[in-house]
């Protein structure tokens, strides 16, 4: 359906891959678009006053008594916010740190930061060292956080930071529908309040500060590094508002469609696919409660929620598909939701098999990262390709090496309008110190990630250049892991890699060498389980070895590694099947393929089946004469 107000020239025809090229027919700087989120947003609640913007749960069980905002309130909220920012001297190009899980004024919060300045969502799980690294290279003077009673941690963080003169403000936001709050304990060094009462005598009809433009930086964002602490990734207004569009420019939903919001809003598909994107059409978004896809209790009502609030469709990692599956649909109407997309890690053939028969609904997988600010890449609903995760989006374009042809890999390249300005190195009096660090060349970002084009355009992932483990899509630099273990007086050398899970796609696992016999794998176990700074990169087991395999020049050269893993976990597996001969997971073509002999051919589904909850590439071999 489509108003005076959502035109063809915006929303163009987009459910097809030959779609691609009308869209494109059209610049970008036509088609109109709002230059800032603030636009975007002050434009929806022009558009649709009185239209729901946002449900947000206080929690699972709670999901029939929601707190329900107009795009209207929205905007007033935001305003008010962004002006309590403003007084304590947020402006355009300071920076505001958020620390908190997702509740209703984090939402608020968020819009209202890059209003004022520029937001820093951090995630509260992180070690208490890399948060204070990311507010101090931010330049954060003002943190919003968690109250005690949403979430002790975070605010127990942000008071340390305070008391440690990082910060000067903390901002404390209480959890969704909270009755009376308590009383804030004091913090050394810096101010508290609740966000409530700080903006409470503020102006709800307009910004009273410097609004921003296309150009001015929005959002840092942290990703995985390769060493020490997560990098902040920079993006700009226009950034965000490029990509938003593409996404809210699918055909397959309109302004009436509800979209199903749960993953943290320190990841940036919270911020740009369930938050900005809705905007564009006047979409309402449910949003779960501060535990997200982490409630165990959410999965037993949320088809429940899907009938009642008539979800259209949602945004997970394979994690929370694979555990869908196993939830009885029962007797509600899930026919509102059509697609479903999955992102972040690679999905098992196995966890969509089971999603889609259990509950009809199609997994559209889609490919993106932090520096090419969100999504790059999206499947369709009536075209399958199987093993590839989609077309690129409009606007953007894909290269695979320097130009390979169709079905060569190398590494993916992607350039267009998305392509973040660089990370943010520090700030000093010149302004933010943001570079590249050799990933942006001529445009074109170099994403470390290898595949290849099939002849159609559709990207194919065959690995990962780099080396971070991807525990359901949350990204774990091993380096955390390793130099946790080399802690140990008895370690002399540690590798952490990636073991394939059946739910979380992969969990780190850690091979390590040692100087004597005295300790065991299971007491460097319960080691790492204390010393590793997040409990999602503890690893889940310890191997001691003679040595750990290097290149040829020295380097360490974890592919062996990821093999042996490999082979464990698969072998784990099969361990009760009698006609398994041999498994073999080999490293030489620089990805873990893997090789299952079989004594009879009888046994080739069964192992079929319990392979395919894996996101491994495996032959099956029968040996003659079964």
């Amino acid at each position: 359906m489509t108003t005076s107000t959502d035109t063809a020239m915006t929303w163009p025809r987009y459910d097809q891959p030959d779609d691609l090229a009308a869209i494109e027919a059209t610049p970008l700087a036509d088609r109109g678009l709002p230059a800032t989120s603030y636009e975007l947003l002050r434009r929806a609640a022009e558009q649709w006053p009185e239209r729901t913007a946002l449900t947000v749960l206080p929690d699972a069980a709670s999901w029939r008594t929601p707190k329900n905002r107009t795009y209207a309130e929205l905007l007033a909220d935001v305003h008010q916010t962004a002006n309590a920012l403003h007084r304590l001297g947020i402006r355009r190009h300071d920076t505001v740190a958020l620390l908190s899980t997702n509740c209703d004024e984090l939402l608020t919060a968020l819009l209202a930061a890059q209003l004022a300045g520029i937001v820093t969502p951090v995630n509260p799980a992180l070690a208490r060292d890399h948060v204070a690294e990311l507010i101090r290279r931010s330049g954060a003077r003002v943190i919003v956080t968690a109250s005690p009673e949403l979430d002790a941690e975070a605010f127990a963080t942000s008071a340390a930071l305070a008391e440690a003169g990082l910060v000067d403000h903390v901002l404390v936001l209480r959890p969704t529908a909270a009755e009376t709050p308590a009383v804030l304990p004091t913090v050394e060094n810096a101010t508290v309040a609740y966000l409530a009462d700080a903006v409470a005598d503020c102006a709800r009809d307009r910004f009273l500060g410097e609004p921003p433009a296309a150009a001015d930086l929005a959002s840092f964002f942290h990703t995985g590094g390769t060493t020490g602490a997560p990098k902040l990734a920079a993006h700009t207004h226009a950034n965000e508002i490029a990509d938003a569009w593409s996404i809210a420019a699918n055909s397959l939903l309109d302004e009436h469609s509800v979209v199903f919001a749960a993953l943290p809003l320190f990841h940036v598909n919270a911020l740009v696919v369930t938050l900005l994107a809705p905007l564009f059409r006047g979409q309402q978004v449910v949003w779960a409660g501060p535990l997200g896809y982490r409630d165990i209790a959410l999965y037993g009502e949320f088809w429940r929620i899907v009938e009642h609030y008539r979800i259209a469709t949602m945004s997970g990692v394979p994690t929370v598909y694979a555990v869908l599956a196993t939830v009885p649909v029962g007797e509600a109407d899930i026919s509102s939701m059509r697609g479903a997309v999955v992102g972040a890690s690679a999905l098992p053939e196995g966890v969509r098999t089971s999603f889609e028969t259990a509950t009809g609904i199609t997994l559209l997988e889609g490919y993106g990262l932090t520096e090419a600010t969100c999504a790059s890449v999206r499947s369709f609903l009536d075209v399958r390709r199987p093993g590839s995760v989609g077309q690129r989006m409009p606007y953007q374009h894909i290269r695979i090496g320097d130009g390979l042809p169709p079905g060569e890999v190398g590494t993916i390249f992607i350039s267009g309008p998305t392509v973040f300005p660089g990370y943010v190195e520090g700030r000093d009096e010149n302004g933010y110190r943001i570079s590249g660090q050799g990933k942006i060349v001529d445009g074109w970002l170099d994403t470390g990630d290898l595949g290849h084009l099939d002849e159609d355009g559709f990207l194919h992932l065959t690995g990962r250049a780099k080396d971070l483990i991807i525990r359901g899509g949350h990204n774990i630099d091993p380096r955390v892991i390793e130099d946790a273990l080399l802690s140990h007086p008895a370690v002399t050398g540690a590798q952490a890699v990636g073991q394939p899970d059946q739910r979380a796609g992969e969990v780190p696992v850690a091979y390590v060498t040692v100087g004597n016999d005295m300790v065991s794998e299971a007491d460097l176990l319960v080691w790492a389980a204390e010393h590793v700074g997040e409990k999602a990169a503890a690893p889940k087991a310890v191997r001691i070895l003679d040595a750990l395999p290097i290149t040829a020049v020295g380097k360490p050269y974890k592919l062996p590694l990821r093999a042996d893993a490999t082979r464990r976990v698969l072998a784990e597996a099969l361990v009760d099947l009698d006609d398994v001969e041999e498994i073999r997971a080999d490293a030489d073509s620089g990805t873990v393929t893997v090789t299952v002999t079989l004594r009879a051919r009888a046994a080739e589904a069964e192992v079929a089946r319990r392979l395919g909850d894996f996101a491994v590439p495996c032959r099956i071999v029968t040996l003659e004469g079964d």
